[in-house]
């Protein structure tokens, strides 16, 4: 039985401020876009057009379309994809790529777009299992001498006894859950779930009533004691997507839980497997176990994508689960690569034809001051007036993109100097240290005469 080890709840703090953290959905009341809401500023129309797409994926009318982005760079492309997502579900997929990363990649064209594609469709999945719940009030590991190392003990069993608010059971175990029992750290006082048919245990929190007899500085949850009887059934409601179905279907049986983990390598996979994946899905769905989302599929620079990847994706479009295609593109007219033909935004006019187009437009100095507050609270920093607007000048002249990159910096400036919040001067020096492209490119020139003179 393979040993799962669950992510610490610690893990879960810790945060990552990515480009789009601040997204949270359209900002929109109906179908009326808000000035500044779900993290979204400006690009009222834009975000007016996303919202129908929405509506429409929701009422199942917009099934063999696509969505199309077009606009300059740092208009909120990238944004707008990520808001339809919010918009659509908290579970709905969301996998962005770039179309450099299909040329890239260790396999075939085919096969990665088939993998991003089913990365994209979620199953919603409810099981009912018979799970022991409640608190360990005894545990005894029995060790051996390891059989190639005799100075190592090794586990070969154990005996527990766990309680709820109800009643007790003594258990005795396996050497496969004394391993997990080790990994995990489970000690007297301690909450767990064993699911005996998976052969997983799960380390949920801590008591109360230890915890207050022994205060300890942890991260580990505090948590009751469960109530009723040890042994019960309990539903386990989880998202898998087609994708992790496929890998762990190749890798093992088709136990509906096991599927939660499977390998990371990236491998091409047979279609005999996936159709029985399907298979199995369209069983549970039928059987009403599973839910099918579907999500959305965002592919930046489109205008990189070959003839052979829009037929692919053209097709792709017409099947029974094919998640929401967005595309991004900063280009107007342009060659559609292996091919002789220039086409508006390199794109096939048959699938042109089959996409919606959003226009985003440049921000205007309102929306970009707006934009940098929001970004500045998302980074917990905070911004005076004048640093306020030096930034938003900077984004009006420069770009948003390379303003917003200077507030991360010149807060380590502020810090640097013990100062609670960034003031004009520290976003000057963090100017002065990390140019802008025009300004890189300028300087370049420069040493080009020199070098030719």
């Amino acid at each position: 039985m393979p040993n799962i080890q669950e992510i610490p709840e610690s893990l879960s703090e810790w945060e990552r401020i990515a480009a789009h953290s601040h997204i949270s959905g359209l900002g929109l009341e109906g179908l009326e876009p808000k000035e500044v809401g779900d993290g979204m500023i400006g690009q009222l129309e834009a975000r007016k057009a996303a919202g129908l797409v929405v509506r429409l994926v929701k009422d199942g009318k917009f099934a063999g379309r696509a969505v199309l982005i077009a606009g300059p760079p740092g208009t909120g492309k990238t944004a707008l994809a990520i808001g339809i997502a919010k918009e659509l579900g908290r579970d709905v997929p969301f996998v962005p790529i770039a179309a450099s990363e299909i040329f890239s990649a260790e396999i075939k064209k085919t096969e990665f777009l088939t993998q991003t594609l089913r990365k994209a469709i979620g199953v919603r999945v409810r099981e009912m299992r018979k799970i022991y719940e409640g608190e360990v009030k005894e545990l005894h590991v029995d060790k051996e001498p390891h059989p190639y190392n005799p100075y190592m003990q090794t586990p070969v069993r154990a005996t527990m006894k766990l309680a709820t608010k109800d009643e007790s059971r003594r258990l005795t175990m396996d050497q496969s859950f004394a391993l997990q029992l080790l990994q995990q750290g489970v000690e007297v006082g301690d909450i767990i779930q064993i699911d005996s048919d998976s052969g997983r245990i799960i380390k949920l929190g801590r008591s109360y009533e230890v915890a207050e007899k022994m205060p300890e500085l942890s991260s580990v949850q505090v948590l009751p004691t469960p109530e009723g009887p040890v042994l019960k059934d309990k539903e386990f409601v989880y998202v898998l997507t087609l994708h992790q179905l496929d890998v762990a279907h190749s890798r093992s049986g088709t136990s509906v839980l096991s599927l939660l983990f499977g390998s990371r390598e990236r491998k091409e996979i047979e279609p005999e497997v996936r159709r029985s994946v399907d298979e199995l899905v369209r069983e549970m769905v039928g059987e009403r176990r599973a839910e099918i989302i579907p999500g959305v599929v965002f592919i930046d620079e489109c205008s990189m994508l070959d003839i052979e990847t829009f037929a692919f994706l053209n097709r792709a479009m017409e099947q029974e689960l094919s998640p929401v295609i967005v595309f991004a593109t900063n280009r107007g007219m342009a060659q559609i690569r292996g091919t002789d033909h220039v086409s508006p935004h390199a794109l096939p006019l048959d699938l042109l034809d089959r996409m919606l187009i959003i226009n985003t437009r440049p921000y205007t100095k309102d929306e970009i001051r707006k934009i940098l507050e929001i970004r500045a609270k998302a980074e917990k920093v905070k911004l005076s007036g004048d640093a306020l607007e030096y930034l938003t000048g900077i984004g009006e002249q420069a770009s948003l993109r390379y303003a917003i990159q200077l507030i991360a910096p010149a807060f380590e400036l502020a810090k640097e100097v013990k100062s609670e919040e960034i003031r004009r001067e520290h976003v000057e020096e963090a100017e002065r240290l990390f140019v802008d492209v025009q300004r890189s490119v300028r300087h370049l020139k420069e040493f080009e005469q020199r070098f030719l003179t």
